[in-house]
């Protein structure tokens, strides 16, 4: 079998124990791991969309809006939310979990509480047995001033009815609003701002997004999923968006702030690395997402495998390459892990792959590898937040040409991009050769995916998008009232 391996690390020296303790205290909600469990079967080679199609918070819309934040090096830097003072937000999930949704929600609650937004959550579908994750997520959001009310009960109606804004997160949120509201939909709809992260067909339900056309508007975050949700909605449900938003997600200070420190990075990457049982030297692709079919976890090691063929063939002169799993579940051994774990060892390349448990945080592994495998397959991520997360840590990144991935890596300049499917092991075996064997390539496209995450994907670029669709948001509300 693969060599499996926890979440945890090996005890380190008391010197790296410090700072393990250090670095990981540094992690917030925003740096959890975001294991996306949205599996996709449908395969496709998709163009890039037409953006003009959608309101997309462009940088010079950004640096508008943010105009007040100039001055002299002493002068106080403005956040781009505080018009959000004092508003009241009621932010609906329908789930609250580690996955990607609840999370990137959680993190819009710690900046609008941040600024001192009245912030309210409510998940819409909860567990009737006490669940570990939920109480532990919910009490970090009651120690940052965030409160959780029942998603059923007269209070949480009080406050849609009271708020300035209702966030419904995802589509399967929308069954709240019947469920729940019943009558007062038609009061709450003109303050609703939707934000969308799904990209599967079966989402598309009358009774999930029926009152989609009636809110004020929808935040999409890639405008490869904004096209796709238009279009569908059209053709499969006959109703039209509403004016929908594009706005590309940020990394945190917290990652950043890890990602920029060499000491930080050279620690993480020697303890995770013994832990592997790998060299320093040993070069380490990774693909960090839960194991599911849609992830492509399968074809990534049969690229991997291929490749490892390639460079025996060719005699190519290489370090020891090793694939890196991350997002596996040991407990619950699912028919698709079996076959991940019986493809290894039937081609006897256990000693190349290395299976690691769910992780709460992902930066450890970032330090630790050379390359990330963003292989989604279908229609891809919606957006990808490890992605940009990868890029801070300077990674070039091999990904699938699908979905928000070709709106955040840069083919041939950040990473290089394969197609989807069983017709990309192949191209994907030849990208895994081509920076095994161009150290330089490698490096230079891992500064290129940093420089570009500095210019677009930081928490401040996140919070000035996210300000000027509350603002268009609030003033629709406003007028509607």
């Amino acid at each position: 079998m693969a060599k499996p391996h926890g979440a945890g690390f090996v005890a380190p020296s008391s010197f790296h124990k410090k700072w393990i303790l250090v670095i990981l205290a540094l992690f917030s909600v925003s740096t959890l791991i975001v294991l996306l469990f949205r599996a996709t079967t449908e395969s496709s080679c998709s163009d890039r969309s037409n953006y003009d199609r959608y309101r997309y918070v462009s940088k010079e819309e950004e640096r508008a809006g943010a105009g007040k934040n100039g001055g002299s090096s002493g002068a106080r830097v403005l956040n781009p939310l505080d018009f959000m003072k004092s508003k009241l937000v009621l932010l609906v999930s329908h789930e609250l979990s580690l996955s990607g949704g609840p999370l990137l929600l959680m993190e819009l609650a710690f900046l609008l509480r941040g600024v001192g937004a009245k912030v309210v959550w409510i998940t819409y579908q909860k567990p009737t047995d006490s669940d570990e994750v939920i109480y532990s997520l919910e009490n970090k959001m009651l120690d940052r001033g965030v409160q959780v009310f029942s998603a059923k009960g007269q209070k949480a109606i009080d406050t849609a009815l009271n708020a300035d804004l209702v966030v419904l997160n995802t589509a399967v949120a929308g069954k709240w609003l019947d469920t729940v509201l019943k009558d007062y939909v038609p009061l709450v709809l003109p303050k609703v701002l939707w934000w969308i992260h799904e990209m599967r067909g079966h989402y598309f339900k009358l009774e999930f997004v029926k009152h989609l056309p009636s809110v004020a508007g929808a935040m999409i975050d890639s405008h490869t999923t904004a096209d796709y949700w238009k279009n569908r909605t059209k053709e499969r449900l006959g109703i039209k968006m509403p004016e929908t938003f594009v706005v590309h997600l940020g990394n945190s200070k917290e990652l950043m702030g890890v990602a920029e420190s060499s000491v930080a990075k050279r620690v993480l990457r020697e303890h995770v690395r013994e832990s592997l049982g790998v060299r320093n030297d040993d070069l380490l692709f990774a693909i960090i997402n839960s194991v599911s079919r849609g992830k492509g976890q399968d074809l990534f090691l049969r690229a991997f495998h291929e490749a490892l063929q390639l460079i025996k063939e060719k005699k190519l002169q290489v370090p020891p390459m090793h694939a890196i799993v991350v997002g596996s579940d040991m407990s619950a051994q699912t028919k698709f892990e079996t076959e991940l774990r019986s493809f290894v060892a039937e081609k006897k390349i256990q000693d190349h792959v290395h299976f690691i448990n769910k992780t709460l945080t992902v930066a450890p592994y970032l330090a630790s590898i050379d390359v990330l495998v963003q292989n989604s397959q279908a229609r891809g991520e919606c957006f990808g937040r490890i992605t940009i997360e990868a890029m801070a840590f300077q990674l070039p990144v091999l990904g699938t040409a699908a979905g928000g991935t070709m709106e955040i890596v840069v083919n041939e300049t950040t990473g290089l991009l394969h197609c989807v499917g069983k017709e990309g092991v192949t191209p994907l075996a030849k990208n895994i050769v081509k920076l095994a064997t161009h150290v330089e390539r490698r490096l230079t496209m891992g500064k290129k995916g940093y420089e570009r995450v500095k210019e677009r994907f930081l928490e401040h670029h996140m919070s000035e998008r996210i300000a000027l669709v509350l603002k268009e948001v609030l003033k629709k509300a406003k007028n509607q009232t």
